[in-house]
Order: C-alpha cells, then sequence, then structure tokens
C-alpha cells in the first residue's frame, strides 16, 4: 500500500508538471520555479545585472530570490527568450540592442510578449595593447577600412590603415555574431548591421579579446566601457574621431574622443549605445520577484540612487552603474520604465516602417521610448 502511494505520489506529481510545462507553453511563459529567475544574453550587460542581482538580494524582497546570470550574446540569449520551447526560456533577457524583426517575429510566434527596459548606456572601447604609441586616435573611416568584409585578408598591416603606422601585423578581436555588442559596431563602423570581415578573433566573452589584446603589441580589439576600465593597466583605449577620412599624415589630425563615462553620457563620443533588459511578461505576471527585481533595477538600482564604494577612487562613492563601468540615462527615461513595468507594457519602442528597428540612438530612447510608457 505504501509502494502504491508513492507512486500516485509521484505520478501526481509528474502531472502537475507536464500541467504547468504546458500551460507555460500556451502562455508564452517559462518554466523556471518560484523565487528563481533565469537570465542570459548580453555579455556586456551581464556585469550589471549581476551586479543589480547581488544588491538587490541584500533587500528583503530579494532575500530568497536565486538570480542566475548567462552570457549566451545578445543574439544567442533572444534565441533562448523567444523560444518554442519554455524549457528553453528565460525570465529576464540582457541586449546590448533592441530587440531585431527576426527576434520579435519569433516572439510572436511562440506566444512570447515582453516589456522592454532601458537600463544603461555604454561606450563600445576601441582598445590596443598598452605599448602601442602610434595608434592613439583613429577616425570611423580608418576602422572601417580595417573591419568591412573587404579587408579579410587584404587588410593585414598597420601601415595599410595610415601611411605614418608601422608595417607590422593588423591583428584583431572582437565580438562573435550572436552578440549585440557585433550588431552594434558594424552598424556604427562599417554602416550595415553584420557586415564584417571574418578573419579576426570572434568570441562572446570579452575576456577572451582582452587577453589577445594584451598579449600582442599588433593587436586591436573592441568591448563596451565597462570591460575598459576594469582591465585599465592590461588594455588602454583608443580615442575616436567621427569622420570617414582616411588620408591623415599624422596623429595631430585626428580630432578624436576618448571613451570616458563623460563623454559616453554626453552622447559625443562617437560609439555610444544604449544597454536594455527585456522581461518575459508572462513571468512578470506569474511570479511577482521577476517584476520586483527589474523594478527594483530602474529605481533603487540603476541610475544615481544606490551609492557604492567606487573601485577606481579608493575612499569615494558613486553610482553603481559607474562602479561597474557603465553610465546613468536621465531620470527620465528611469521614470518612464518604471512606468513601462508598473503596466508591464509589452512590445518595443523602436520600430522602423512598421518593424522593430534592432538599434537605437541615446536620442530616440530619451524621445521615444519615454513617449512608449506614457
Amino acid at each position: 500500500m505504501r509502494t502504491l502511494t508513492i507512486l500516485l505520489t509521484l505520478l501526481a506529481g509528474a502531472a502537475v508538471l507536464a500541467t504547468a510545462g504546458a500551460a507555460a507553453q500556451r502562455a508564452g511563459g517559462t518554466v523556471s520555479p518560484p523565487g528563481t529567475i533565469v537570465v542570459d544574453g548580453s555579455s556586456t550587460v551581464a556585469p550589471l545585472t549581476s551586479a543589480v542581482a547581488e544588491e538587490f538580494r541584500k533587500t528583503p524582497q530579494g532575500r530568497n530570490v536565486r538570480i542566475t546570470v548567462g552570457i549566451s550574446g545578445t543574439g544567442g540569449g533572444f534565441k533562448k527568450f523567444c523560444a518554442d520551447s519554455p524549457q528553453s526560456r528565460t525570465d529576464i533577457q540582457d541586449a546590448s540592442r533592441p530587440i531585431t524583426a527576426e527576434e520579435e517575429a519569433a516572439c510572436r510566434r511562440h506566444q512570447v510578449t515582453y516589456v522592454e527596459v532601458p537600463v544603461a548606456v555604454d561606450g563600445l572601447s576601441v582598445v590596443v595593447h598598452p605599448r602601442n604609441t602610434w595608434a592613439t586616435c583613429l577616425t570611423l573611416g580608418e576602422l572601417k577600412r580595417m573591419w568591412e568584409p573587404g579587408a579579410e585578408r587584404r587588410v593585414t598591416s598597420w601601415r595599410q590603415i595610415r601611411p605614418t603606422f608601422p608595417d607590422r601585423p593588423l591583428r584583431l578581436a572582437g565580438a562573435g555574431a550572436d552578440s549585440g555588442t557585433f550588431d552594434s559596431f558594424t552598424e556604427m563602423v562599417v554602416g550595415k548591421a553584420k557586415a564584417s570581415r571574418g578573419d579576426y578573433q570572434a568570441t562572446e566573452d570579452d575576456n577572451v579579446t582582452v587577453q589577445f589584446v594584451q598579449r600582442d603589441e599588433g593587436a586591436l580589439g573592441y568591448f563596451g566601457l565597462a570591460y575598459l576600465e576594469e582591465n585599465l593597466g592590461r588594455v588602454k583605449g583608443v580615442a575616436i574621431d567621427p569622420s570617414d577620412r582616411v588620408d591623415l599624415a599624422s596623429n595631430d589630425q585626428c580630432r578624436g574622443l576618448e571613451p570616458t563615462f563623460d563623454n559616453t553620457k554626453s552622447g559625443r563620443y562617437p560609439l555610444t549605445r544604449p544597454l536594455f533588459v527585456y522581461l518575459n511578461r508572462t513571468s512578470a505576471l506569474s511570479k511577482p520577484e521577476v517584476r520586483q527585481f527589474a523594478s527594483w533595477y530602474v529605481g533603487q538600482g540603476t541610475g544615481v540612487n544606490l551609492q557604492v564604494d567606487d573601485p577606481r577612487k579608493a575612499g569615494k562613492k558613486t553610482n553603481l552603474t559607474r562602479a561597474v563601468g557603465y553610465v546613468e540615462f536621465p531620470e527620465a527615461v528611469y521614470t518612464a520604465a518604471r512606468r513601462c513595468l508598473a503596466n508591464l507594457k509589452p512590445g518595443t519602442a523602436f520600430r522602423e516602417a512598421g518593424k522593430a528597428a534592432g538599434h537605437a540612438s541615446l536620442e530616440r530612447v530619451n524621445r521615444e521610448y519615454v513617449a512608449h510608457c506614457r
């Protein structure tokens, strides 16, 4: 009799799980259990999400919540976020660019609705070895010459970028094709998302790029501002001139801005971009901790509200966003985000020709996202 009771209990439990899984699939939700938040996506946004999660778990509402943060890249993360199977889906997607039309179509096809939330501003940093004395400033035109598809196996020396540069091998590293950083960089530098030479060290892990550049005086790579701030001394940032000139005779003719907090916040730095998280709306409805965490992210956790020790200035305080290596949005953006979260407003604010754009400037965030959440 005892064996029969145990068997019936196990069968009943399996039936409940199967029913829950089926319900999640119909509703576009996930199967992560209550008290758990599964996050994946951008390796750029991951350090900020992880830092916010650590602070959130110190609060009464977050004390018993388990938050995991993966780094599949923005594109790889959206494949999970919008997946057909609820077992594959995540509660929150970190993204270093807005959702694309293809990703939105996948979400719609699998009944996944989402809430879009801007969290911080990043400056894509071009970096070289600390002993690189020649490439202190580059134009967008020179970067395009390095990275455009036609440069593959053809542009292999620094002298091909500028006549005054040394004739030594140019070795490149950067984001892989599943990364939102790759999409943002190629769009801003080459002029078309995903248009890039393929003969470079491609990775979804920015630490691999740091190690690549650190080992080779002729190397150049790119990643988010946070990784530059974290690795100053191992690599150094290059000033970027927004012009398309490729005829410079010296660094004196290059009018670049360095990747710094102030230049990024002002929007003057040429490779500035907004960062986002996306909530699975069904998860936010069924698991209060998902919405609570996201609301805390753009309330107490992000912006200027939470003061922490400044890792770069002993004895000083800074906000959590800058401590990680990013820059806060104006408060109007966070106010709009909290409004969107309170109403669980579905969809993206960034569209072109009726479809999700997949990209956004800071100006568009300040204007179109704020209007989206009204």
